[in-house]
């Protein structure tokens, strides 16, 4: 295995081509024959083909060229062959590559430098090595242009003795100071973790003060800032004698990737000049933090500065929609998309099919999905588990055949998305049949999620007992998530023995979460084990748990506002709530009766009615039928699944209204028309 031991020096000279490491390999300056001979000048034929590789937009091209080179008898010319195999990196053509390599006799520095660096850039890190390796078999010098990307390997593959180990034979060599070498040294530790080593390294770099060098802090400093010590990577930053944009934008991406909104925030207004990483740095550390409004926000300002976005910069954006349901947002970025000629590949194709089914709109997504010339396994998945979550279990697995029968072999993302169809949709069978072909016919090991899945299956079609018996034979220990699928449908079918003895499942592995105590309390109401109920509510205030806050987004007039459930803090909220109560009159003139049997505290009747009547989504609801014209579809998203009585009320108020209501639950898409819901009361 790579990197087990030291390397010790073995002078065995062989000519084979084999790339294995030997055990025992060491660095000597004198014992290595150099072997780089002099290029001074090329002729014409060479640069030609120099200029012919440089050219080239595919493998196809380089092919021809290469076929050219052979004919006029230049295939072993080391400086057009390098530069061949260099090409190949950009179209990730390494076994052309290394087809080339193994063809060119007697190799020197020139050729391996370029396949190792080629090899090292395609993540091929292993083979990067063995061919550096190869170098010492066939006496061939390494030189400064080869330690870096052999470093950068050893680190990618997290090999900390063989990384000491090339420290050692590049000291032997006389390299180590080196200002590239010099770099890669400090990065390769960063990356295993070892920031006081590269520290070290960093105070005993002569020239670490002269501006130069500035590449130099950018590395130590980001490696302080991946390891969260901000205090440090703030040290260093202000320590710089000279910073550029990418110093600002490390020290930025490093609050952002510990939470710190508010001092990345402060930090980006104080940056000198702002690039489009900065940019885009802002908008997916906001959207990764939760706070998705502020990174369409920014994503907006940015426009307005005249910043033009790159890829994943619209990407970033169009999760930050997908997240809140921001559907307007999302069709201007996709407008401006089209305006602004970027190309629909992969990665904004994928983010805007995620955008349009997790904002309702799941027919633009499959229309989006079927105008992407190349489709990737993840944007499969991402359609898949987009008409999953929106009940369209027959479209998924129709769709989940089509991937199929284009070659791309499913993996355990998509086969979750394929459970997820099938549990929403109430095909056990199907979804059982599904699981064994992902462990027996793909010998994909199902992980929390797929178990999870299976389990929530049973439960939703009310099989409590065989969840029960599934949980009890999983190879894994069922975890809280596990344990919390069973509880919820206990809840749902109101099996309170049951409930109970998942809920001590879940209490004893994570005591503080609130949710144990919620649902726990909610099947206790529901019976009307009042005592009960109270006994759950002082455990809860004893060990100081609160419960979870429901709150719901709906976005009026390209703008996102929140409510919490009980809320009175929005502008208009005299006027939400007359029309809650007239929503409520005449849907119960409609047959709707509010369920109050899951109210938390034996309370009159009436309060009960009126803690259901401030649910969050109901305030999004009454919100989305004043602010905005008639026949509009109304489109929420709630963070935590919905209840039945606000079910309930919603089928109603489509009927009453005329309109389309679109919710969006923690599990999956409810789409209300005409008094009817497509989940089939079903969730």
């Amino acid at each position: 295995m790579i990197g087990r031991g030291l390397f010790l020096f073995s002078q065995t000279k062989t000519t084979t081509t084999k790339t294995t490491i030997p055990r025992n390999i060491s660095f000597s300056s004198q014992t290595i024959s150099k072997q780089n001979p002099s290029y001074g000048g090329f002729s014409s034929p060479e640069n030609h083909f120099i200029s012919l590789i440089h050219a080239s937009k595919t493998t196809h091209h380089l092919k021809q060229i290469h076929t050219q080179i052979i004919l006029q008898n230049l295939n072993q010319r080391s400086h057009v062959i390098s530069q061949l195999i260099s090409s190949c990196s950009p179209f990730k053509s390494m076994d052309y590559a290394l087809s080339i390599f193994h063809n060119f006799h007697n190799p020197n520095a020139f050729i391996f430098n370029a396949l190792i660096r080629a090899l090292s850039d395609n993540t091929q890190f292993e083979s990067s090595i063995s061919h550096f390796v190869l170098m010492f078999r066939l006496n061939v010098r390494p030189d400064r242009l080869t330690f870096p990307f052999v470093l950068k390997s050893a680190a990618s593959l997290l090999t900390v003795k063989l990384g000491r180990a090339l420290h050692s034979g590049i000291a032997k060599l006389g390299l180590e100071l080196d200002s590239f070498i010099r770099i890669s040294l400090v990065d390769m530790y960063v990356k295993f973790g070892l920031l006081d080593y590269s520290l070290q390294l960093f105070d005993e770099t002569p020239e670490r003060n002269k501006c130069a060098n500035v590449l130099l802090w950018n590395v130590l400093i980001n490696g302080f800032c991946r390891a969260g010590d901000m205090d440090t990577a703030s040290e260093l930053f202000e320590a710089m004698p000279e910073r550029n944009v990418a110093s600002w934008n490390s020290l930025l991406n490093g609050f952002l990737r510990k939470g710190d909104l508010e001092s990345a925030r402060v930090f980006f207004d104080r940056m000198p000049e702002k690039n489009v990483v900065s940019w885009t740095t802002m908008i997916a550390g906001f959207s990764q933090n939760g706070d998705n409004k502020r990174a369409l926000d920014t994503f907006y300002m940015m426009l307005e500065e005249g910043v033009r976005p790159n890829d994943y910069t619209v990407v970033s954006a169009l999760s930050a929609c997908a997240r809140i349901g921001a559907l307007d947002a999302g069709i201007r970025i996709h407008e401006y998309v089209l305006s602004n000629r970027f190309r629909i590949n992969r990665q904004i194709g994928t983010a805007l099919v995620d955008m349009y089914a997790k904002c309702g709109k799941i027919e633009c997504a499959k229309r989006v999905f079927s105008e992407i010339k190349e489709k990737d396994l993840l944007t499969w998945s991402v359609m898949i588990l987009g008409l999953a979550i929106h009940g369209c279990c027959e479209e998924a697995l129709r769709l989940f055949d089509d991937m199929k029968s284009t070659g791309i072999v499913p993996d355990e993302v998509v086969f979750l998305a394929i459970l997820t169809a099938c549990s929403h949709s109430g095909l056990v069978d199907q979804g059982l049949c599904f699981f064994n072909s992902m462990r027996f016919d793909y010998l994909i090991e199902p992980n929390v999620k797929h178990y999870t899945c299976i389990v929530d299956l049973f439960g939703r079609a009310g099989q409590l007992e065989e969840a029960l018996k599934f949980i009890e034979r999983m190879p894994i220990e069922p975890d809280f998530v596990i344990w919390g699928a069973l509880f919820c449908a206990c809840s749902s079918h109101k099996n309170i023995q049951m409930a109970e003895f998942a809920s001590e499942r879940l209490l004893q592995l994570e005591p503080k979460h609130p949710g144990s105590y919620v649902f726990l309390s909610n099947i206790y109401a529901g019976a009307k084990r009042w005592e009960d109920v109270e006994r759950v509510r002082i455990a809860m205030k004893d060990r100081q748990i609160e419960k979870p806050q429901g709150w719901s987004f709906i976005e009026v007039g390209g703008q996102i506002h929140s409510f919490l459930a009980g809320d009175h803090s929005h502008p208009r909220r005299e006027e939400i709530y007359r029309k809650l109560e007239e929503l409520k009159v005449r849907s119960r003139a409609e047959g709707y009766m509010p369920d109050i049997g899951w109210v938390l505290h034996n309370i009159e009747e009436e309060e009960k009615e009126d803690a259901l009547g401030s649910h969050s989504e109901k305030l999004a609801l009454a919100f989305g039928l004043i602010g905005t014209p008639s026949g509009t579809a109304i489109r929420i998203v709630k963070n935590l699944r919905i209840c039945r009585d606000c079910h309930s009320m919603m089928k109603c108020a489509s009927k009453i209204s005329g309109r389309e209501i679109v919710l969006r639950d923690i599990k999956r898409f409810h789409h209300f028309r005409d008094g009817a819901c497509t989940c089939g009361d079903y969730w």
